[in-house]
């Protein structure tokens, strides 16, 4: 679950949603986007949204502020449209660690150290993200607002560790210099190349393929009668 933080970074439960505009309100184009999901469900059943309206909040957040987070605001807006008491969607933000609930950066560092990522090397890879936001605390945003870092479970791309998360892309395959050599990309507005940082096809073996290496013959076509 995401802490709370005060306005300095630290922890401060008196503070749960810190920060962030006085006021929120969809712009038209994600207000379609919500209606559309609001549709999917049953009349009287709008709730089930709450999620995906969510996610739009947090992107539109990103398109004015440059970071995807969630605002008290922006809660408050999604549960007026919902027709939901407000505490219920502070619980469903509160409870996703998907959802950011305090400021992040303009990139905000995933870094998975669970078994599998750590065993190949995650550790590396965090502390590049850490040089990079200053090394800051984790959880708060660096001086220059690029970079935030964050410690996360299992992101299920265990064969193809260590991961990055990063706004909608994964990083794999990574290790300490690879990982500098992303961030010094998004640092400078680039978008790198998501996936393997070694160039595998997907989850594919190290080094290529080693059974099946030849394309399978297409079959012989029926004689026209």
């Amino acid at each position: 679950m995401n802490p709370p933080h005060d306005s300095s970074g630290r922890w401060s439960p008196a503070r749960p949603f810190p920060g962030g505009p006085d006021s929120f309100v969809f712009t038209p184009a994600y207000r379609e986007q919500a209606d559309k999901n609001i549709k999917k469900y049953p009349a009287g059943r709008q709730a089930s949204a709450v999620k995906a309206l969510l996610d739009l909040a947090m992107r539109q957040m990103e398109d004015e502020t440059g970071a995807r987070w969630l605002p008290r605001a922006a809660m408050d807006h999604v549960a007026e449209i919902l027709e939901m008491p407000r505490i219920r969607v502070f619980e469903v933000a509160s409870f996703y660690t998907m959802f950011k609930t305090r400021p992040v950066g303009r990139h905000h560092l995933q870094v998975c150290t669970t078994t599998p990522c750590w065993l190949r090397g995650s550790d590396a890879v965090l502390a590049a993200c850490r040089k990079a936001a200053g090394n800051v605390p984790d959880g708060v945003v660096s001086e220059d607002g690029e970079f935030s870092v964050e410690e996360v479970e299992c992101l299920g791309a265990c064969v193809n560790a260590p991961v990055l998360w990063v706004g909608d892309h994964f990083y794999e395959d990574l290790d300490g210099p690879t990982t500098e050599a992303i961030l010094e990309a998004l640092k400078r507005g680039e978008h790198p190349k998501p996936g393997s940082a070694t160039g595998r096809m997907g989850s594919a073996p190290e080094g290529g393929p080693t059974t099946l290496t030849e394309p399978p013959t297409p079959p012989e076509k029926a004689p026209a009668e």
